[in-house]
């Protein structure tokens, strides 16, 4: 089943789930209750923390759920912060969910640091749902944004072509093309 956050973010063929960690989460469970899936497959819009370019298509099976305050050692948290739908995922690239927005350049190095690439306000939420109903999931992401001072007004300017190409890239997924 394809799903996507909603909103702002509609994919086409995607069911919408809400937006950010809580909402996501809800929807998403109520889904899997009523009309359990084979399989997920989470499609949406990234910011980059420098590594991605703008408009590159990226597959992950990996979240995390790290704040700033956890990067600034000035909190802890007793949960697992780091989720994965796989075993094998030595060579995934990591994406980072929070219901913030990160705009600072500083910030975005510490998440590089730590091999996190992007981030997206859902997937925690979605594999973590996912991996609770014992349901194969993974997702497929389009680089809007750097996450810097200028990410909402990147994301606004770019967001309708990284849709247009995220569903191209799925057109093509699911006719056998990549």
């Amino acid at each position: 089943m394809l799903i996507c956050a909603g909103d702002i973010e509609q994919i086409k063929g995607a069911t919408p789930i809400g937006v950010g960690l809580i909402n996501s989460a809800i929807n998403l469970t109520r889904l899997c209750i009523m009309n359990p899936p084979e399989f997920l497959l989470f499609v949406g819009t990234a910011g980059s923390y420098g590594k991605k370019e703008i408009f590159d298509i990226v597959e992950s099976k990996v979240a995390a759920n790290i704040e700033h305050s956890f990067l600034l050692n000035s909190a802890y948290t007793p949960l697992d912060n780091v989720v994965a739908s796989s075993e094998n995922v030595s060579r995934e690239t990591i994406v980072n969910s929070s219901n913030y927005i990160t705009k600072s350049e500083e910030m975005a190095k510490r998440y590089l640091k730590l091999n996190i690439d992007l981030e997206n306000m859902e997937f925690f939420s979605v594999i973590s749902v996912a991996k609770e109903f014992n349901i194969p999931v993974g997702g497929v992401f389009v680089v809007t944004n750097y996450c810097n001072k200028d990410a909402h007004k990147d994301f606004l300017a770019n967001h309708k072509e990284a849709i247009e190409r995220l569903e191209k890239y799925l057109e093509n997924i699911y006719r056998g093309k990549r």
